[in-house]
């Protein structure tokens, strides 16, 4: 009977003694490590700057509603006119009903609305009026609302582009009224009466839910989703070199100790599921260390424990997918995780630029990108009572697939490694210390 092959033992690279002197010499040496830092340097720069220093001109499909609710024929033109006067390809005017518009601001699906009363048309007719008779002449009113839960940013873009809408309507609607005005006069209006109707519509400017104090202006949810992602990527790393060290397969330096501990037979899955086991422990511990030190600080949270509960699940999946990664790619899986979850999650959040008025690239990144699903589920619990439809429906459900890519990707190949035979036993302590081995 012909015996089973014993699967090979892991090679592992001895080092030559006599290039080590020379390695600091060469041209490689030092060209490596600085070209992929300035490499990744550059990439942060362009990212980064290239992504918030001209929000205006990235603006496309940027919604804003307008809601009507004009009895007459004045509200409706000045709707028209407001459509003809903003750039459709930049901007996307909805009209609303009242109670749709509420519930789009209230779940951060438009930034700003435009209001027209139900007695517009009455009360531009009247204001005309009164420049030919005596008495209180009261000008019709619009009511201009921002949504800065939505972020500040986007509110302050939908704010100064119904600010330069609204002035061109209004010099539009001043034309037509003192034309009308003055042929019921028959004759030139004094200054003062021209000058009034030049510009009929007062604006009124509100802000719609205002953000409470301890919030950092609309902040507060970026950068704590931020420690949750930074926590599952730092924590991963942490805990990966930590096991491996003590396990036995990387040295443990500290100062000028430089300390083996001793070998642990075990397969690549089973470490990886240590891993997962510390990263889950981590997440239920640090969402609440997080929790605890925000409300010491004063950051005012309605949802504590839904909050501490989607901050666990965030960590431990960032977690999760970080260590699968590591495990699959070995030191390689740093950098890609430092890409994936920093570099490339940071400017696609849509945290402090709206991805409206973002480069294209970074709405595509945020379809899958981890930073911005977390984002979403911790400004929905924050700043919109833990509303579904304000995004934490779609944080849960992203952050899900990708816990479970996550886990497929780092099972289905340790697994791989270890039926192959590259098992991380018997040889990497001789290859690192060749006294060993001599002795």
């Amino acid at each position: 009977m012909n015996k089973p092959t014993p699967p090979p033992e892991p090679r592992h690279a001895a080092p030559d003694q006599l290039s080590i002197p020379r390695a600091p010499r060469t041209i490689r040496f030092w060209a490596v490590p600085i070209g992929v830092t300035l490499a990744l340097l550059a990439a942060l720069a362009g990212l980064y700057l290239g992504g918030i220093l001209n929000p205006n001109t990235n603006i496309r499909h940027f919604p804003i509603a307008v809601v009507n609710e004009d009895a007459g024929p004045t509200g409706q033109q000045l709707i028209d006119q407001l459509t003809t006067s903003m750039d459709r390809s930049k901007f996307e005017l909805r009209e609303l009903t009242a109670a749709d518009a509420a519930t789009q601001l209230d779940t951060a699906k438009v930034y700003g609305l435009l209001s027209i009363p139900a007695d517009f048309s009455a009360q531009l007719d009247a204001f005309g009026h009164s420049a030919l008779q005596p008495g209180t002449a009261v000008r019709p009113t619009v009511t201009m609302s921002t949504n800065p839960r939505a972020g500040t940013l986007a509110a302050s873009i939908a704010g100064q582009a119904l600010t330069r809408a609204t002035t061109e309507v209004n010099a539009e609607l001043g034309k037509q009224l003192s034309a009308q005005v003055t042929q019921q006069a028959g004759a030139a209006l004094p200054g003062g009466v021209a000058l009034a109707l030049a510009n009929p519509v007062d604006v009124h400017t509100e802000v719609h839910n205002p953000l409470p104090g301890g919030t950092g202006n609309g902040l507060s949810a970026f950068y704590y989703a931020l420690l949750l992602l930074l926590a599952g990527f730092t924590g991963s790393l942490v805990v990966s070199t930590l096991v491996d060290s003590m396990l036995g397969y990387i040295p443990a330096e500290i100062g000028p100790v430089y300390h083996f501990a001793e070998q642990t037979v075990i397969s690549r899955f089973r470490t990886l599921l240590l891993k997962w086991a510390m990263m889950t422990l981590l997440g239920l511990i640090a969402s609440a260390v997080y929790l605890a030190i925000a409300h010491g600080l004063g950051m005012p949270i309605a949802h504590g424990w839904k909050l501490w509960a989607f901050g666990a699940f965030a960590i431990t999946a960032v977690g999760v997918t970080a260590s699968s990664v590591i495990a699959a790619l070995g030191s390689m899986g740093l950098l890609v995780n430092l890409l994936v979850f920093v570099i490339l999650g940071l400017p696609s959040a849509g945290a402090t630029v709206p991805l409206e008025a973002a480069p294209r690239v970074f709405g595509w990144l945020a379809t899958f990108e981890p930073m911005h699903q977390v984002f979403l589920g911790v400004r929905s619990l924050l700043y919109f009572d833990g509303r579904m439809a304000a995004g934490l429906g779609h944080a849960l459900q992203m952050t899900t697939v990708g816990l479970i890519v996550g886990l497929l990707l780092g099972g289905i190949i340790t697994r791989i490694y270890d039926r192959r035979g590259y098992h991380r036993i018997q040889g990497a302590l001789e290859a690192a210390r060749p006294d060993v081995a001599a002795s």
